[in-house]
């Protein structure tokens, strides 16, 4: 037996030699024997052949090319007018109709396709194609991360390679890992694709000639219900694909497709019904059609059409249990932020919180902003290490821990230390950094103690960007070191910027170079305002985190921005009272006094009655002087502060009680009123609107 090696000296007679069905389906007269024993070679698509070829089918039948060509005819020389169309994802293309392909006889005949009916591709090369075809299509399938894409791939690798159309069912809902799915079994038509009929289908496996437009547009019933016992049921709990030419299936169809429309699918078996069973339950269907005038599917086909459904399913079952995990993460972060910034007096806020990655929604960064007694308000910027659950976890316990503290109006240094001694308690490897700051408006203050975290940096109202000195201390969980507090002007317009280091800090810079370009970043913003008038608060976040390149996402991110407006000195009357009796007489006066001042008479009944009513409260049990202070700003508040650190509480007074309707006046005439434990006693304010 001789071989006939290849050789790419002349071009096939009357074959295309840009046409790779050509190259691989017709066999020509065989080539002079050669006294070499190589195995002849496939010419690839797009290459130019030089002399006569051997036809080498694709997959198994290569090996057996070279001795069945001895027996092949040659073909008639007939030129192939039809442009090939590159295959999806480097499958081979498959013949559709090929009746101007006369038939070879031959011995060949079943090993190289020759000598089989017009419009039949060759078995050996149908093997590898499938082969080759179920390789793309499950690795175009597990590419997607979500629903929407694992359907999506399905419906793109397999139309028009494999089949012209196809209509994907998914349970409705669809179950989550191990749930128990109650009520009926509905089906809802979650994708369908086809060929277009404007498509060129020159090659391939679509057909030659574009048929007119058909019913398979109007193929697909929206919602379906399955009954338990039904046609639909048995196909679906069979598993397994079946033609639709099965008495079991076509049965299923009206049921599947609505009234009528299992008349619009082609007879015979040009389609298959394959369920798509998860991990535990069918949780849909995939329906593949193909036109008459493309060869029917085969029975091997069935065991590519459950390869599809089978992946399918499971990316399906692994996408809704990732989407349930990103739901329940996003819920998890999203409780343990601030959902809406405080709305203090004399600040105005902004926030940002970017996540590490989109698989990574949870960090251990936070930020919060807490209002405190006398219009002070705490600023608060948080890191724990790692950004996992675990971190967010962490991160939720810290944060309601320095809400509790700042309840309490500790000074900063004091709620970073038992904040350090909550850390301790959770676990030996807690580690956080925190930055805890009190802004005063009154005063024009702010006091910042710091526990291993990045500086803030403070943007003055002419454009100077300044790093602020703050001692960095140890983080938090460390555990036997003291806290520092400092105190700083913040002067009206100026804007207080913290962070946590995943803005500053990444593998291509440290986090002082990265503290510098934030602060030339600030600066930059703030010339485009002007001297006089300061970035707009949500634009400077925004300008803040695109300073943010490629590589530079390593970590989640936490960002607060304060705009610090104050309160004038001519907007604040501040008064001590000694705890006698006279005492709410003269505040009643004093509040009429700067009432008038401020041309605010029309409130003048409503503040004497409620002042007095809280004045006359606090002096009866307080041994130190009484505070009093009225601020005006978009409301007008009034503060009453004393040594007692016992609340008051709302209560009804019975008709017999001589007292305890105070406390119910200031509720019903104030706009809100409250009061706040101090380290030093207690603080009972209200506010009123300005008319």
């Amino acid at each position: 037996m001789t071989e006939h090696p290849i050789s790419f000296e002349r071009p096939q007679p009357g074959v295309d030699p840009a046409d790779p069905r050509g190259a691989l389906l017709r066999t020509p007269a065989p080539a002079p024997a050669s006294p070499s024993g190589a195995l002849p070679a496939q010419a690839r698509a797009g290459e130019t052949p030089s002399t006569p070829e051997t036809a080498v089918p694709c997959g198994k039948g290569m090996s057996q090319a070279g001795t069945d060509s001895e027996h092949s005819q040659p073909d008639a020389a007939e030129p192939d007018t039809h442009r090939p169309r590159p295959a999806p994802e480097g499958i081979p293309s498959q013949p559709g109709t090929e009746n101007e392909r006369p038939p070879v006889l031959g011995g060949g005949e079943r090993r190289s396709g020759q000598g089989l009916p017009p419009g039949q591709p060759t078995p050996m090369r149908r093997d590898g194609d499938r082969l080759r075809f179920v390789g793309a299509a499950t690795r175009r399938i597990a590419r997607g991360i979500d629903l929407d894409e694992i359907v999506m791939g399905l419906c793109r690798a397999t139309v028009p390679t494999f089949s012209d159309a196809i209509l994907v069912y998914l349970r409705d809902p669809l179950p989550v890992g191990d749930e128990r799915p109650t009520g009926p079994l509905l089906l809802r038509l979650r994708r369908t694709d086809r060929i277009p009929a404007e498509r060129d289908t020159d090659g391939g496996f679509a057909p030659v000639l574009q048929p007119e437009p058909s019913e398979l547009e109007t193929v697909g019933n929206e919602l379906c219900e399955v009954r338990p016992g039904s046609a639909l049921a048995e196909v679906l709990r069979g598993v397994r694909p079946v033609f639709t030419d099965a008495p079991a299936a076509r049965a299923a169809l009206p049921e599947l497709l609505g009234e009528g429309g299992e008349f619009t699918v082609p007879s015979g078996q040009r389609a298959i019904l394959a369920p798509l069973r998860g991990r535990r339950r069918v949780i849909g269907a995939a329906l593949f059609l193909r036109r008459p005038e493309r060869i029917a599917f085969e029975a091997d086909d069935l065991l590519v059409a459950a390869q599809l459904a089978t992946h399918s399913a499971l990316g399906i079952d692994k996408a809704v249990l990732y989407g349930r995990e990103a739901y329940i993460a996003d819920e998890l972060q999203r409780t343990m932020l601030p959902e809406n910034l405080p709305r203090p007096t004399g600040v105005r806020l902004a926030s940002r919180y970017l996540p590490a990655a989109e698989t990574a929604r949870v960090g251990g960064d936070w930020y919060d902003a807490i209002p405190l007694p006398g219009s002070r308000v705490a600023l608060v910027v948080g890191d724990v290490m790692g950004h996992s659950m675990t971190s967010a976890a962490i991160m939720g316990q810290l944060r309601t821990t320095a809400q509790t503290l700042a309840g309490l109006d500790l000074p900063p240094q004091e709620v970073l230390h038992h904040l350090d001694e909550q850390a301790q308690r959770l676990g030996s490897d807690r580690m956080a950094t925190c930055l805890y700051a009190v802004y005063d408006p009154v005063s024009h203050r702010i006091t910042i103690a710091n526990a291993g975290h990045p500086p803030p940096i403070l943007l003055h109202l002419g454009g100077r960007a300044e790093v602020l000195r703050v001692p960095p201390g140890a983080p938090i969980g460390v555990g036997g070191v003291d806290f520092e507090a400092v105190e700083l002007d913040a002067p009206a317009g100026a804007t207080l910027l913290l962070y946590t280091d995943g803005l500053v800090e990444s593998r291509l810079r440290d986090v002082w170079t990265g503290i510098e370009q934030l602060r030339e970043k600030l600066a930059a913003t703030a010339q485009l305002t002007g001297p006089d008038h300061p970035p707009p608060l949500e634009a400077l976040c925004d300008e803040v985190l695109d300073m943010l390149g490629p590589g530079d996402r390593d970590d989640d991110i936490a960002l607060l921005a304060a705009r610090f407006d104050g309160i004038a000195p001519s907007d604040v009357a501040y008064w001590f009272l000694e705890p006698e009796d006279a005492a709410p007489g003269r505040a009643r006066r004093l509040a009429r006094r700067a009432l008038s001042r401020w041309g605010m008479e029309d409130l003048s009944d409503s503040v004497e009655l409620l002042v007095s009513e809280v004045v006359t409260n606090a002096v009866r049990y307080a041994s130190r002087p009484v505070t009093l202070r009225l601020l005006r700003t978009d409301v007008l508040r009034c503060e009453v502060g004393d040594d007692v650190p016992q609340l008051p509480r709302l209560r009804q007074a019975r008709a017999t009680d001589e007292g305890g309707r105070g406390l119910y006046l200031v509720n019903k005439l104030a706009r809100r009123w409250g009061a706040t434990r101090l380290s030093t006693g207690k603080v009972v304010w209200f506010e009123l609107n300005r008319n």
